[in-house]
């Protein structure tokens, strides 16, 4: 990772998450660059003790990591007092005047792509996991995988915004493999249909996301000329067993 990357994700900045925001975190403690250490160590000391304590009582917490904490004195809550959402950081860093920005705001879409476009790699990153709706619609695309994974792990990503990924077909293989490993959007029937008619979809993740359809959709996609042959087959093959069933 470049060096300006690594900066940002010292900040706290990258990493949406808890577990990877402190996984980073601790990692980049043992970066060979002093000044990346030293921003990393501070944010790890921004982070509330009580708020710590809480998370590493969460019975997914690594060992390794439980032990980081106790080496410096900080050890997990016996009674919980207050929950830790693993989705969100366990320290939000974003520059208050960047939280004042709302997704809602109608904002010109070319100057949104003219904007992105003179941002450098580490800026865009950072529009990735905290920009605007509109911004992730366009990185999302982005060639480099790490703004696409950005993205994805933004919590500001809804299940509509997934189903919309995943209806694109201008998003790589990997993004649409994400989407497909992430069980909270799979719950959700528009995802799974998007990413079942998705020509870029891999055609063993469409041939059992097609189980899942419900009978008109899987009509319709027996006759889809956008999706692969052995999808289209296997989709009229389940239609006609529909059918027959209901006969």
């Amino acid at each position: 990772m470049a060096r300006d990357a690594r900066l940002l994700a010292a900040q706290g900045l990258i990493a949406p998450r808890a577990h990877e925001q402190l996984a980073i975190l601790v990692l980049l403690l043992e970066d060979p660059d002093p000044e990346v250490r030293t921003v990393a160590d501070a944010t790890l000391n921004k982070i509330p003790v009580d708020v710590l304590q809480v998370f590493l009582a969460r019975s997914d917490v690594p060992i390794g990591l439980r032990e980081f904490f106790g080496d410096r004195g900080v050890f997990p809550a016996e009674i919980p007092a207050i929950v830790v959402d693993e989705e969100q950081p366990l320290i939000d860093t974003t520059p208050a005047e960047e939280k004042v920005a709302d997704d809602d705001a109608e904002e010109d879409r070319a100057s949104i792509v003219q904007k992105l476009a003179t941002m450098s790699f580490t800026e865009r990153l950072k529009s990735a996991v905290k920009g605007t709706r509109e911004m992730r619609a366009i990185l999302i695309r982005d060639p480099n995988r790490m703004i696409c994974t950005a993205v994805l792990s933004s919590p500001k990503v809804t299940e509509q915004e997934a189903a919309s990924f995943a209806r694109m077909g201008s998003v790589s293989e990997d993004v649409l493999r994400a989407i497909g490993n992430n069980r909270a959007w799979m719950k959700n029937y528009n995802v799974v249909l998007a990413l079942t008619k998705n020509p870029k979809t891999p055609l063993a993740m469409s041939l059992n996301l097609m189980q899942r359809l419900q009978s008109r959709d899987v009509s319709t996609l027996s006759v889809d000329r956008n999706v692969p042959e052995p999808l289209r087959v296997a989709a009229r093959k389940k239609a006609l067993a529909n059918t027959t069933g209901k006969g």
